[in-house]
């Protein structure tokens, strides 16, 4: 039987005390509550971006205000695209000011005859104007929503604005979205460089974006992908923000920048592959490449397909629409897994390295080891929302798989050793997909025969709402019992593990699960694994690494971070996965304590002192289960004290290209990276 809610008055169903009928034509007496007309808000423009700008650039955090550069900058890609632009130039500069600027045609700056403006008003104060509509501007565009520039301006504080064409540069400034005057208008030398283009320079608003905190690194490899793709493109990246405010553009190309990276690429994304390769052993001496263009309804659909196997577990598959990395994948993506699969099975059995009666490789088996980069260029795409992360055009998915099963069948063909060599890792793979199965089975049958689920090392919370769940993953019994005694019980869950875990880098998932302690995590965890994974069964939102402050805390930190960005990726993208920060240092001056957490608070610390002349002493902790189960609480897992750091990827390929160097089998690659690093170590003697 129902209950109701007693924390709610209940209603009469009938009799005398019954609510009377609504009429919805009765205002109401005293006047609140009222809803008419009067009530809705119609929002236009600028205003409505200014209102809502999560619907136009995702969020208001660093990741939105990123996404206003990637929108000025894909207009000047579609210049490159169409054939009309060969750099773009952009700087980070002080003040919180971006520029970006192209050599292509110039935005038109004529009257525009629906608006009675200029062109160039239009493009950035209307939404949904620009040349990416009719057809007659751009075949390919990335800035498809054609609302790029005019968002940008109404989120910025400042922009200003300069094209180059018919020997003139023509300009106008915008305070939010509002220009301050007309365009203006001024006959260019003959030495102008370049004699024709754009130049957009801007100041994001910070009443509406969170910080104007920009990372070099990650904008870095947005512009490095735009470049492999855009082959013969030449993109300049610059960190200025180190010069004078008052800085000339001649001044500006003389000084030093805080950081430049130029991407420039004939090879396209034949290149981008052999980049993402460069560290690993890989079983092809040069990727497969398919570049072709389809005719479809009157219109051109470009396939562009690399693909390159290396020794490695793991894959690496990027896929673009129009240079935008549609990191949901989408038709494209699935196109492009079906003509793989298709291809391969067709190889193996062409030559008997697959029987009649031998089950099919599977899609999965064809993806260990694979580095692919798959990228299509077209008309009319549909994206999914302003951000585009994936594709949804239906039909491409039959041009990508019908395009790239027939040119991958002839490589295989022709290149019958290394179609070999790749079918051997698939069936190895199998194999070891099916090894992995039986041992998810057992891990399984464990738990039921044992009446229980979790694991018995596992002290787990009362609270069974994920999201107000927490489990801290600590290393060794004492850690463990420190953290155990400390915790809050409701909401808190301690998972110890015992010595050092797999460096998975190395291992195949049935070899993982072979592994008690990440049978025990991933146990804990409830997701599952591999095939079997499922993020929303996660038992807690936050999933804490909690190490000893020393070389060794650091290493089993590193091993638990290869483990979750190999096999746990989705709790990275999600926002689940923190690593705690202890304390290193307990100092004493006089009677004060306090709690130090880097060698630099320390010297700050010893630097105050010598004005005090106190007793100072000085604790220093290498290990949790050195500290009581009071301090462990008070410093490292009290919600309103501790310090938590949270784990994204910032470089997906930096992230990518670390784990290879330092965790895989090359001894030379980790021996490089720690003499390069080594100013940077801290030794525990």
């Amino acid at each position: 039987m129902a209950q109701s809610d007693p924390g709610q008055p209940e209603l009469p169903l009938n009799g005398a005390d019954a609510a009377p009928d609504l009429n919805i034509d009765q205002p109401a007496a005293n006047g609140t509550g009222s809803y008419d007309a009067s009530d809705i808000d119609v929002l236009e423009g600028i205003e409505a971006v200014r209102r809502r700008p999560g619907m136009y650039i995702g969020s208001t955090g660093q990741a939105g205000l990123h996404h206003l550069v990637y929108e000025i900058v894909d207009n000047s890609v579609d210049e490159a695209m169409a054939g009309h632009a060969t750099r773009i130039d952009v700087a980070l500069q002080p003040g919180g000011w971006v520029q970006v600027r192209d050599d292509g045609r110039g935005i038109p700056t004529d009257k525009h005859a629906k608006t009675g403006k200029s062109a160039l008003e239009t493009v950035l104060t209307v939404l949904h104007a620009g040349g990416k509509f009719g057809g007659g501007g751009y075949k390919v565009s990335g800035g498809l929503h054609g609302v790029g520039a005019s968002v940008v301006n109404a989120l910025s504080s400042q922009l200003e604005v300069e094209v180059r064409r018919d020997r003139y540069s023509h300009t106008q400034a915008y305070v939010r979205g509002v220009p301050t005057g007309s365009v203006k208008r001024r006959r260019l030398g003959s030495e102008a460089t370049p004699p024709t283009g754009t130049m957009v320079r801007w100041i994001a608003d910070e009443q509406v974006i969170d910080h104007l905190d920009y990372d070099f690194h990650t904008l870095a490899q947005r512009f490095r992908e735009v470049a492999y793709l855009n082959k013969g493109l030449w993109i300049c990246f610059r960190d200025e923000r180190n010069f004078p405010a008052d800085a000339t553009e001649r001044e500006r190309a003389e000084l030093e920048p805080l950081d430049e990276k130029n991407f420039y690429f004939e090879g396209g994304i034949q290149s981008y592959v052999r980049f993402l390769n460069r560290d690993r052993e890989v079983l092809q001496p040069l990727p497969f490449h398919l570049d072709r263009e389809v005719g479809v309804n009157g219109t051109a659909v470009v396939v562009e397909v690399a693909i390159q196997y290396n020794a490695d577990f793991q894959d690496s598959v990027y896929a673009f629409a129009n240079t935008i990395n549609t990191h949901e994948g989408g038709s494209h993506l699935t196109g492009f897994r079906s003509a793989l699969t298709r291809a391969i099975n067709d190889f193996a059995r062409r030559n008997k390295q697959l029987g009649e009666k031998d089950p099919n490789i599977t899609g999965e088996d064809t993806r260990e080891g694979l580095t692919a980069v798959v990228s299509v260029k077209l008309s009319e795409p549909q994206f999914e929302g302003q951000t585009k992360t994936k594709l949804g055009n239906p039909e491409i998915k039959g041009i990508v798989e019908s395009a790239t099963a027939e040119a991958l069948a002839e490589y295989l063909d022709g290149q019958p050793r290394e179609g070999r060599r790749i079918v051997e890792k698939c069936l190895t793979t199998a194999r070891a997909r099916e090894a992995a199965r039986k041992a998810r089975a057992i891990v399984q049958r464990k738990g039921a025969l044992e009446g229980a689920s979790l694991p018995g090392k596992l002290a787990d919370c009362s609270e069974r709402d994920p999201s107000l769940s927490e489990i801290f993953i600590v290393e060794g019994p004492s850690a463990g019992g420190s953290a155990k005694e400390g915790r809050d019980r409701r909401t808190q869950a301690i998972l110890p593990l015992r010595g050092k875990v797999l460096n998975v880098e190395r291992a195949r998932l049935d070899k993982l699960l072979g592994h008690e302690a990440f049978r025990t995590l991933i146990t804990a965890l409830g997701t599952g694994i591999g095939e079997d994974f499922d993020l929303s069964k996660l038992r807690y939102h936050k999933v804490v690494i909690m190490t000893d402050a020393d070389s060794d805390g650091a290493h089993i930190r590193t091993l638990l971070l290869t483990f979750f960005f190999r096999h746990m990726r989705e709790l990275i993208d999600d926002g689940k996965l923190y690593i705690a920060q202890p304390p290193l240092y307990r100092v004493k001056a006089g009677k004060q304590a306090e709690w130090l957490y880097t060698d630099a608070d320390l010297e700050a610390f010893m630097d105050k002192q010598k004005e005090g002349q106190k007793k100072v002493s000085v604790q220093r902790f290498k290990g949790l289960g050195e500290m009581n189960a009071d301090q462990l609480w008070e410093t490292t897992m009290d919600p309103q004290a501790r310090l938590l750091w949270s784990v994204d990827i910032a470089d997906e390929h930096a992230a990518d290209d670390l784990f290879v160097k330092l965790m895989g089998d090359d001894p030379a690659k980790r021996r490089h990276f720690i003499e390069q690093h080594a100013d940077l170590a801290r030794i525990d003697v």
